[in-house]
């Protein structure tokens, strides 16, 4: 890379403020900038969208606060002295997938998350699209991985019984003169980028598919192959399963610091106890370049990116089964196709995310602001799409580095270190392919070190997660009742969950004994009313299984106080 063009570009930018230098490889900028988004542009600048040669960004800015990482309150030693033979940090998407995999193998897998539930950060506050890849082209990992992902979905989603629909997806178009321009760029997606599913569809056939859509669109893009899942339902069947096949998660778990010598961490410390892995895969989301550093092997930085997303109640989902967009001639510098309509597995309507740069990572507050962008583009989408039917929204931080793609790779100069770092859209679609492949790459690494690493033989693949009594035939829910009453005593009316649902997912692999815990795997709490009927009863039936006062449930931390002593 010239530094000389990058720096002239920045002095043009920033007058000299920040410059730019090669250093191990990576294009280092220092320097002091007032507001985050002129840090941001900076780096954008000295960036090749899709390169190896990455950007770390060492540039001071007065706008971004010190923001010390959210540490749980816990402080025991369960973990000292513990040998993993692989230590996975972060459970998320990544890192689930990661350790089930890695569970086909005899060893010793420890994964790690500061958060007291899996998928509370990214993989948990996204949309759920399987994508097509449609916006793809060849040269990014993000490419090379998400046709393989996304054929994938089928298969694991079976295996782990999570719910899974291929929904397809419209990209719409309001200009019907773009149409040749278009119809040339689905033909090079398809024949030359590989996305073979991609067509034209008119606007007649599109109002045909989808009537709900604005009759203004003169034609779509159509990538059937696209669909929906639930993130966070797939990342908690992802930890169960592997935690079924003999892996261990510890949640409420950070990594603190680590010790490094001769290109490699010998010792891991964290809240409880100090864990000396052979192996370490570094999958920790918006904090995977403090991982880096912790390690000596920060050669990549990443930008925390905002994006916004609502919840409809299922009475607008009953108007649209699909995932649809109107596409703009102007994109922004977010690099974000700005969110769209995404029919949900459980049968609500999804809009958004936006994209918005922030320097918080752990900051997940919705602004109106967002939810009134989102929705003033997407009712041009569906005309009656409408912010009286919101029953929820959420937000969460992406993780992107800043040439948009991501790092699936060894330790540079760390010998036993992975990093899958950089995860950002479409990595819940390409999750399942990125775990093989980081699987090949650790039994390589530990079998180098001279690890004996041998096939689990009694590996299996299948995990069945609790009955959904909603979705069954009357017949089979009856023979369920008269097997276990509990299943009879409905708790949640919204979602029609009940008493022995709530159970199951207290007895489950990965045991989350918290309201929220228990709402993201049987979903009590996830309807119109949110939580305001059942709650009380959850945290209930919650404080019976654990023999506990009612007040010593939580909603979601040690923090999350529900009550705080009797009244009577």
């Amino acid at each position: 890379m010239d530094m000389g063009k990058v720096n002239k570009k920045l002095s043009a930018r920033f007058g000299g403020a920040v410059r730019a230098e090669l250093r191990d490889g990576s294009v280092v900028l220092s320097g002091k900038l007032d507001r985050w988004a002129d840090v941001v542009e900076a780096c954008q600048l000295a960036a090749v969208k899709y390169s190896r040669v990455h950007v770390v960004n060492d540039i001071t800015c007065a706008e971004a606060k010190a923001q010390p990482m959210r540490l749980p309150d816990l402080r025991d030693s369960v973990l000292e002295g513990a040998r993993p033979d692989a230590l996975i940090i972060g459970g998320g998407i990544s890192g689930a997938s990661i350790a089930r995999e890695l569970s086909k193998w005899k060893l010793d897998i420890l994964l790690v998350d500061k958060e007291p539930d899996l998928a509370l950060h990214a993989s948990g506050r996204n949309d759920g699209e399987v994508h097509p890849g449609v916006d793809l082209g060849k040269g990014s990992l993000k490419h090379r991985y998400i046709r393989r992902g996304n054929a994938m979905y089928d298969e694991v989603c079976r295996e782990l019984d999570v719910p899974f629909r291929r929904v397809g997806q419209y990209v719409c178009f309001d200009k019907g003169w773009l149409r040749p321009f278009i119809a040339l760029y689905c033909l090079w997606r398809r024949y030359h980028d590989g996305i073979s599913d991609t067509r034209i569809i008119s606007g007649a056939e599109l109002r045909r598919r989808e009537p709900a859509l604005s009759r203004d669109f003169k034609f779509a893009v159509s990538n059937p192959s696209s669909g929906c899942v639930c993130p966070y339902g797939l990342t908690i069947a992802y930890g169960e399963n592997a935690v079924q096949n003999g892996a261990k998660v510890s949640l409420d778990t950070a990594v603190l610091s680590m010790e490094v010598e001769d290109g490699e961490i010998k010792s891991v410390a964290t809240n409880r106890g100090t864990v000396y892995p052979a192996l370490v895969i570094n999958a920790a989301g918006v904090f995977a370049e403090e991982v880096a550093r912790m390690a000596g092997d920060r050669f990549y930085s990443i930008h925390p990116r905002r994006g916004t997303n609502s919840i409809l109640d299922k009475k607008a989902g009953a108007s649209f089964s699909s995932i649809a967009s109107v596409m703009e001639a102007a994109r922004t510098r977010g690099r974000s196709k700005g969110g769209g309509i995404l029919h949900t597995v459980h049968d609500n309507l999804l809009a958004g995310p936006d994209a918005v740069e922030t320097w918080e990572k752990e900051n997940t507050e919705t602004h109106p602001e967002s939810i009134t962008h989102v929705f003033s583009k997407q009712q041009r989408t569906m005309p009656a799409l409408s912010q009286g039917d919101i029953i929820t929204y959420f937000t969460g931080v992406r993780a992107p580095t800043f040439e948009e793609d991501f790092i699936i790779e060894k330790g540079r100069k760390i010998h036993n270190l992975i990093h899958c770092a950089g995860i950002q859209s479409p990595g819940l679609t390409t999750a399942p392919a990125v775990a093989l492949d980081i699987e090949k790459m650790a039994v390589e690494e530990l079998r180098k070190r001279g690890r004996t690493v041998e096939r689990n033989e009694s590996f299996n693949p299948i995990r069945k997660g609790p009955p959904v009594l909603r979705d069954l035939p009357d017949g089979e829910r009856a023979a369920l009742i008269r097997e276990n009453p509990d299943y009879g005593v409905i708790v949640c009316r919204c979602e029609e969950v009940s008493r022995g649902e709530i159970l199951d997912a207290l007895r489950s692999p990965i045991c989350v004994p918290t309201v929220d815990g228990v709402k993201k795997r049987v979903r009590p709490g996830m309807g119109r009313c949110q939580g305001g009927f059942c709650s009380p009863l959850v945290a209930q039936i919650i404080a019976e299984f654990l023999d506990v006062p009612l007040e010593d449930v939580k909603k979601s931390s040690s923090q999350s106080d529900i009550t705080f002593g009797r009244t009577k």
